[in-house]
């Protein structure tokens, strides 16, 4: 021994401890260079060194107690050096660690650490010289120890290389994620959600659990014990993220998402009609612009159609016009604020539309989500989201807004099947409102049952009344309490005097059962379409029925009425049946989905067939209201109706926008990373992109009933607006 040259892995005294004594030497220097890449080299040889310890020692420890002294110092010693975590390191031995190289072109083709291939060429000399070395006598011939130890220096360089790169999905995980992914679809076809799941697993259990475990080692303490789902999620988002791949859930969207200009969100609230027009539409998207804007979490725009003048006088009532949007702006915000108790802060947008003599409503003309500034393109709550994008041609609601809602005024199924060909044409458009709401909508709220079942909707009452109405009625109970008498007048009806209102109920109630009724009469009032219609039936069939021009509910003379009747089925929620419970009167209505909100009032009397209604009048113009409660008097406002938008349109949540912070903030900002686009989320942006294709077509437009010349506004219109061109603002070069 002493006669040969100094080894290249020998640090003076004993063979076994100076040979550990230089490794455990080198190891601290690797510590010290790299330590943040070799920190789980540490650990997997700390515990191939104990297994080491325990298979081994009893083989060391029958060489006698002198020898194993000095066996054993060097694999503590070894040991001790990988496991420290302070103190002086290394000195300055023979072996120098060759450190990493700076540029990245020398790194790539390295299958190996330079510093490991060192510790390997020092273990084959000491490999060598145990042969003939006493201590390790016990080894010869497999020299067990030392190729345990290349192997596990080995293991670790690969482990370290691999832990750095995310491997690709193998086969069994990309058929998990699809099944997953296909869950609504494959529920259309009948097969049980559970048999879907067991489908994900059972794939999911099949991939290659040392690929699972090995790429994703740091998040395994994120995931922790949580369910199959979050596992795969997050290994198909580690492979997009490797990839570079970055998606909002959609191919479809827009890319680059707006910022909010300040501190304060944006609700554009889009609605298809507007003051003087008495209609819910135009009404009830007021008040939720008005109070949704007491809120100092966001501000809020109500963008409303500007009609041209010819299209006003046919639809404003009382030859009311308007010669620029400034003054209907003005209108409406008098009106308002005549029936407010507070200052409604808040902005009043146009766009332009026709009115439609055949649909009675107002269609918009050109791309509506224009009107709403990129910077204010924040939170949209489209009323009426079917009737504003049966014609949509324009960009995507739910491209340029963050969360978009639907709100669903309008049972337009109802009103169709009356019409020629009604069947056939109420199948089109439920499913072309099944198409565009899905397409434009993240969030449906429909206010009662009697409208269709849409994509992603649910069912909720979210209006109100006008608080002058709650003042009425608190007024005439002061009344009763001091013995005066409230109610002079018997039975009224109000509302739009076309057929599908419920006149057409109304005229064959009473004439099936007027002798039951005799005596008892109606006042009606109304402005419509069908005005002349209506009262002509009524005088042939001798009906006690006294026609009067509409008014506002309101209005005093009004007041004295006992008993609204309203045997209207067409309605989703009728507007004049909460405020003449909110005025403390009788309500009479029909056993109807639409009315489903009211039945919790005393005062409601409901009917199923036209003898129970011969009975509800008797009964109520015999009896007195019962005065409301101060919890349904709540319930009826537009405080609570703002309260209930929030909560089921899942508007506070978005607003909110609640952070999170220790572990579960972790857990939740490792779900954000994006993932695979759903595969509901590429059919809509399908459904979205054949309808925009579909209504740039002019002729196609015609054929489904659109006014000639919708997809972009007029001249006129232009010159109301002070809005350029189409032409200009989408050129069309090379005509």
């Amino acid at each position: 021994m002493g006669g040969e040259r100094p080894s290249a892995i020998t640090g003076g005294g004993a063979d076994g401890g100076g040979a550990f004594a230089f490794i455990s030497k080198g190891w601290r220097e690797v510590r010290d260079t790299a330590s943040a890449d070799l920190r789980q080299m540490r650990a997997r040889a700390d515990r191939e060194l104990e297994h080491f310890l325990t298979q081994y020692s009893p083989t060391v420890r029958e060489r006698g107690a002198s020898r194993l002294r000095v066996d054993l110092s060097g694999i503590t010693a070894f040991r001790d050096a990988i496991v420290a975590e302070g103190g002086a390191g290394g000195g300055s031995g023979r072996w120098k660690l060759a450190r990493w190289k700076g540029h990245a072109g020398e790194d790539e083709g390295r299958k190996e650490w330079e510093v490991v291939r060192m510790i390997r060429s020092g273990l084959k000399e000491f490999e060598r010289r145990s042969l003939s070395n006493e201590v390790f006598g016990g080894f010869r011939g497999r020299s067990e120890f030392v190729e345990k130890f290349k192997l596990s220096l080995k293991s670790l360089n690969k482990q370290s290389q691999e832990s750095k790169e995310v491997l690709p999905l193998d086969l069994t995980e990309i058929l998990a994620y699809l099944v997953r992914q296909s869950g609504p679809f494959l529920d259309q076809l009948g097969i049980r959600r559970d048999l879907c799941d067991k489908l994900v697993e059972t794939f999911y259990n099949k991939r290659n659990g040392w690929l699972m475990y090995h790429s994703l080692p740091a998040d395994k303490s994120l995931i922790g014990n949580e369910n199959m789902t979050a596992e795969l999620d997050l290994r198909i988002a580690r492979v997009l993220e490797s990839t570079g791949y970055h998606t909002e859930e959609s191919f479809w969207k827009d890319p680059a998402k707006h910022k909010i200009s300040d501190n304060r969100r944006h609700v554009a609230i889009v609605t298809t009609a507007s003051l003087p027009w008495m209609t819910g539409t135009a009404i009830n998207p007021l008040f939720r612009a008005a109070y949704l804007a007491r809120s100092t979490k966001q501000k809020v725009t109500l963008v409303v159609p500007w009609l041209c003048k010819s299209d006003q006088e046919l639809v404003y009532p009382n030859n009311i016009t308007f010669g620029s949007p400034e003054e209907q702006e003005n209108y409406i915000r008098n009106w308002l604020q005549e029936r407010l108790g507070f200052e409604a802060n808040f902005k009043i947008s146009f766009y332009p539309g026709k009115f439609s003599k055949e649909r009675r409503s107002i269609i918009p003309a050109g791309d509506t989500s224009q009107f709403i500034s990129s910077s204010e393109a924040d939170i949209a709550i489209l009323e009426e989201p079917e009737h504003l994008n049966w014609y949509h041609h324009g960009k995507r609601w739910t491209d340029k807004f963050k969360h978009v809602i639907g709100v669903v005024h309008t049972n337009y199924l109802e009103y169709i099947k009356r019409e020629k060909n009604g069947a056939l044409q109420a199948f089109l458009v439920k499913h072309i409102n099944n198409w565009v709401t899905r397409a434009y909508c993240h969030k449906v709220l429909r206010l009662s049952a009697a409208t269709q079942d849409l994509p992603r909707s649910v069912i909720c009452n979210v209006h109100g009344v006008n608080p002058k109405f709650l003042k009425i009625g608190e007024k005439i109970v002061a009344d009763r309490e001091h013995g005066q008498h409230t109610f002079s007048k018997g039975a009224y009806f109000l509302g739009k005097m076309v057929w599908a209102k419920g006149y057409r109920e109304l005229i064959d109630l009473l004439s099936k059962h007027k002798g039951d009724l005799e005596g008892f009469s109606i006042d009606v009032y109304g402005n419509g379409e069908d005005s002349q219609a209506v009262q002509t039936a009524a005088r042939k069939l001798n009906l006690s029925l006294h026609f009067y021009k509409g008014r506002d509910h309101a209005d005093c003379s009004l007041h004295g009425y006992k008993v609204f009747i309203n045997p209207s089925v067409s309605d989703v929620l009728c507007t004049a049946t909460a405020e003449a419970l909110a005025m403390g009167k009788f309500v009479i209505c029909a056993d109807h989905p639409s009315n489903e909100f009211f039945k919790s009032f005393p005062n409601c009397l409901t009917y199923k067939t036209s003898e129970e209604f011969v009975a509800r009048v008797k009964e109520a113009m015999a009896g007195e209201p019962s005065p409301l409660t101060p919890e349904q008097r709540y319930n009826l406002s537009w405080e609570a109706a703002t309260e209930r938008f929030m909560e089921y349109s899942e508007l506070d949540k978005v607003l909110n926008n609640r952070s999170c912070s220790g572990q579960d903030g972790k857990r939740r900002k490792m779900r954000k990373i994006p993932l695979l686009p759903k595969l509901s989320g590429i059919v809509d942006g399908g459904l979205a992109f054949a309808h925009h294709c579909l209504t740039g077509n002019e002729i196609l437009r015609l054929a489904t009933g659109a006014i000639p010349g919708t997809r972009d506004y007029d001249k006129q219109q232009c010159m109301d607006l002070n809005l350029l061109p189409p032409q200009v603002q989408h050129p069309v070069y090379g005509w």
